[in-house]
């Protein structure tokens, strides 16, 4: 299967049904995204048991590709550390903003992000997510972030 047609596929289902979309009650970090160019807006939750992601969700309005990345991302990162969060957090950043960047087999159903490259404008739309999960764990009150 090509990139591209992973790309939609992955895309179109994640959209349709968002996995771990809702409020996480009580989160012990949270944060705030918005994308003031195309008015994506979304909260991300993260219940944490020492440094393990035991629990996440997220919860909010955007674009398909916005929501599916957001999807995408609460299944990457439950259960995985702290540590292995961030990881996976700047090698999707590398993916989504350098188009020559090589996916890793072991990106999974997150390399089908990597079809967004063709799409530049979009990038900010798949990344918000990332970035608001990346302000969640940096943080224990809850941050703000903007792709601005």
């Amino acid at each position: 299967m090509e990139i591209r047609d992973l790309y939609r596929d992955v895309i179109l289902d994640h959209n349709r049904q968002p996995r771990n979309f809702g409020v996480l009650v009580p989160p012990a970090r949270q944060a705030t995204g918005h994308n003031p160019l195309c008015g994506d807006r979304l909260e991300v939750y993260v219940r944490l048991e020492g440094e393990r992601i035991a629990e996440v969700s997220f919860e909010g309005k955007g674009c398909a590709i916005s929501v599916a990345s957001a999807s995408l991302m609460t299944e990457a990162v439950k259960g995985r550390t702290t540590a292995e969060a961030d990881a996976i957090y700047r090698n999707i950043h590398h993916v989504l903003t350098a188009h020559d960047a090589p996916v890793e087999a072991s990106l999974g159903k997150l390399a089908a992000l990597a079809g967004v490259r063709d799409f530049p404008a979009r990038v900010k739309c798949a990344s918000l997510c990332w970035h608001t999960l990346h302000a969640a764990l940096a943080a224990s009150e809850p941050q703000s972030v903007t792709t601005e």
